[in-house]
């Protein structure tokens, strides 16, 4: 049975997912792929404003593609995550509490998640076409000269997606294998 969780939230609101869980998300989540985490990353180093608030806030790793006439948003599957983990804890330090994508993530954002209290959801590669069809509103937030990588605030209902990584850690691209390996 899926969990029903709705962005933003609180890390209280997070808490009790556990890696594994089926989730069936709702409300708002941004996008944001490698060129806007670049951004983010740099105007916090120039210690600028970011032109979003993390604040509970869920990012999405996809470059939606552009939406066919009568569409809210072309396909909008998962980006490989890994390529977001050198600026990742940066983000959840701001407040970010949940990570949309796909693979594994490195030491350093565990750990950064398990401070922060975020988590890490996986939406199946290869199905944006599907997913697409959860999304109810899009628009363009901030970088709109990056295109399809420009931030977009994504209004979605009943996304599925499974918790690869808990708030306290547990990482289910290690436990299912492990799990696997002892059967």
């Amino acid at each position: 049975m899926a969990i029903h969780i709705t962005l933003p939230a609180s890390r209280a609101d997070l808490a009790p997912l556990r890696a594994g869980d089926a989730v069936l998300l709702s409300g708002s989540v941004l996008t944001a792929r490698d060129a806007a985490h670049k951004r983010l990353c740099a105007l916090l180093d120039a210690g600028q404003p970011l032109p979003v608030d993390l604040a509970g806030q869920g990012i999405y790793y996809t470059g939606p593609c552009p939406p066919m006439p009568g569409q809210v948003i072309g396909a909008c599957g998962p980006t490989t995550s890994g390529r977001m983990d050198a600026y990742a804890p940066r983000l959840l330090q701001q407040g970010l509490l949940c990570m949309i994508g796909k693979g594994q993530r490195s030491p350093a954002v565990i750990e950064a998640m398990r401070a922060c209290g975020a988590v890490y959801l996986a939406a199946t590669g290869g199905a944006g076409a599907l997913l697409a069809g959860c999304v109810r509103a899009c628009r363009v937030l901030a970088f709109p000269e990056l295109g399809t990588e420009a931030i977009h605030l994504l209004r979605v209902e009943n996304f599925p997606l499974i918790v690869a990584i808990d708030s306290l850690g547990n990482d289910l691209y290690a436990i299912g294998p492990a799990r696997y390996a002892g059967r």
